[in-house]
């Protein structure tokens, strides 16, 4: 339950379906984990840009896992950029961005960082900040948000 809304938490599986509708993602598996703060995105080939004044940054995102082939080409306004410590202890600076995410029927602002996955087997991580009040995590379940092919 929430403390402001008395509302239980929805659940989440280790493992779920999300969208990044304001970049043009309609489906991406996510790596739900507890262990990380803040949430990844998997970019390539990131750019900084000026745009209007501000300070944007253009990347490409490999939307399937073992595909290196599609590309997805994103653009986002930079919110911060800081120092980001992974689960093997090394330190880089990072991009971060905010943009919507949708997972089951939840819509909301999300931050997370940019950094190349292409090693790993998901695409995204949600990390615990943006969870906050929001969800709770079943580890024994996956997909608890309904499953969507990427066609």
């Amino acid at each position: 339950m929430t403390e402001k809304t008395q509302q239980p938490l929805l659940e989440l599986g280790w493992r779920e379906w999300v969208a990044l509708p304001q970049l043009g993602i309609p489906a991406l598996k996510c790596k739900v984990d507890t262990g990380a703060r803040s949430s990844a995105l998997h970019a390539f080939a990131v750019e900084e840009f000026d745009k209007n004044g501000e300070r944007w940054v253009r990347f490409g995102l490999h939307p399937r896992q073992h595909d290196n082939e599609q590309v997805i080409w994103c653009e986002a306004p930079v919110s911060d950029v800081r120092q980001v410590t992974d689960s093997g202890g090394h330190t880089t600076e990072r991009y971060f961005i905010t943009t919507e995410l949708q997972i089951g029927t939840q819509v909301f602002p999300i931050s997370m960082s940019l950094t190349n996955r292409d090693t790993m087997l998901f695409r995204m991580l949600l990390g615990r900040e943006a969870m906050k009040g929001r969800f709770s995590v079943n580890p024994a379940v996956s997909y608890r948000q309904g499953k969507k092919p990427l066609d």
